[in-house]
């Protein structure tokens, strides 16, 4: 804000000095030397000289003449105040003239007060209309993702009708409920399972307990007791079973979808995906010198939701990238029943072939991954969300080429 301020106060300074500089160059400009009423003047004085008749006709400039004598009042201050006086065979001539050169003078001076004055004031309006409307709204809103690092996530924006950052400023609180609302869920979903892990631990204990008592009797008992040794058996048998429960319930609960992904399942034109896709990766790709290629595709109407889609092929697209040889990514479709495919192909598939069916498991990455930063979630979310559209997600592998195929629904 304080270097717009100063922008600002600068701009004014400009005007300022732009305003004064004209002003004071027109000032101290001679606009009458050697202005055409002095050329006129003078060959009206050679004509009268030589004798012939006073013709003002001929002399636009002059518009009177008239020759002292008598009066000298009359002759200095009558007539035009603008004139001049010559002496003619010994007589004195005043000639009046129309002074172009001030009157224009002073039509220069308006026009460009008035041009200054317009342009100063349009320039001094957008700067406090940029201020009012861009500067301000964005100052505010620029401590909010600080906020949010900080994790200061109940702390809304005010509704704002801003027409530059009014879509802005709703993401910005809608990311900001979404944040909320998962740290909400987290937390509720790390107390739930903290309550069961306690709740089983204190569960085995008991059959454990058991278990280690059995043991101490067993190895005790030093007679060939069968009967009795395998009362015990069958008793630790029966707590390790228990204990095997548990241990069920722990996996079990470990599998529970923990990404609590939301679709909205909806209409929509599959061009308007593919654009998205088009328009983002077009000035990637070509920075990353890959080609890259979109078949030719009959638009039609398809069964989900949009966003998601296009994060399930903006997470493939990426996956190509990062994994790829970066020779080409292409991406086709074709029709199968009721459905559409859209797959996408890269050069350079570096994942061995006995990998192939995990990939699409939760936190699994293959042992081509070398540098690349990741979860292993990418694709298990993929297939979660495109199993709630009724859509599937497949690859294969053909030669030297990945080839991830995601499968939706017509309406």
């Amino acid at each position: 804000m304080r270097t717009f301020d100063r922008i600002f106060a600068a701009v004014i300074v400009v005007i300022l000095l732009v305003f004064a500089g004209s002003n004071l160059y027109i000032a101290c400009t001679d606009w009458n030397a050697d202005g055409q009423y002095r050329v006129e003047a003078k060959r009206l004085a050679e004509d009268i000289a030589a004798g012939e008749s006073v013709d003002l006709t001929r002399y636009p400039s002059i518009i009177g003449v008239e020759k002292l004598e008598g009066d000298t009042k009359k002759f200095f201050e009558g007539g035009n105040e603008d004139y001049l006086i010559k002496e003619i065979d010994g007589a004195y001539y005043r000639f009046d003239y129309r002074a172009e050169a001030a009157a224009g003078r002073r039509r220069l001076i308006f026009t460009i007060n008035t041009v200054t004055a317009v342009l100063a004031a349009a320039v001094l309006l957008l700067l406090f209309y940029m201020k009012r409307y861009m500067i301000l709204p964005f100052e505010k809103l620029s401590e909010f993702p600080y906020e949010l690092a900080k994790g200061n996530l109940t702390l809304p924006i005010k509704e704002n009708r801003n027409r530059f950052f009014g879509r802005f400023l709703w993401g910005m609180d809608l990311l900001r409920e979404n944040l909320e609302l998962r740290k909400k869920e987290e937390l509720a979903l790390q107390k739930e399972k903290k309550t069961l892990m306690l709740s089983l631990s204190h569960d085995i204990k008991t059959p454990l307990q058991a278990i280690k008592l059995y043991a101490k009797a067993l190895s005790k008992n030093s007679s060939q007791d069968w009967e009795k040794n395998r009362d015990i058996a069958e008793k630790i048998n029966e707590k390790a079973d228990e204990i095997g429960s548990y241990v069920r319930q722990i996996t079990e609960a470990n599998k529970e979808n923990f990404l609590n992904l939301t679709v909205r399942n909806e209409e929509f034109y599959m061009s308007a995906a593919i654009k998205e896709i088009e328009t983002y990766y077009e000035d990637k790709l070509e920075l990353l010198k890959t080609e890259y290629s979109i078949g030719a595709y009959e638009d039609c109407i398809l069964k989900g939701d949009l966003e998601r889609v296009t994060e399930i092929l903006q997470n493939i697209m990426e996956n190509a990238i990062k994994y790829g040889d970066g020779r080409w990514i292409h991406i086709s479709f074709s029709d199968e029943e009721d459905c559409r495919l859209i797959t996408v192909k890269n050069s350079g598939c570096t994942l061995p072939e006995n990998e192939l069916p995990h990939i699409f498991d939760s936190f699994w990455r293959g042992s081509n991954i070398k540098n690349q930063s990741g979860s292993g979630l990418g694709l298990y979310i993929c297939r979660q969300i495109l199993k709630q559209m009724d859509g599937e997600i497949f690859a294969d592998m053909e030669h030297d080429c990945m080839c991830v195929t995601v499968l939706l629904r017509k309406v």
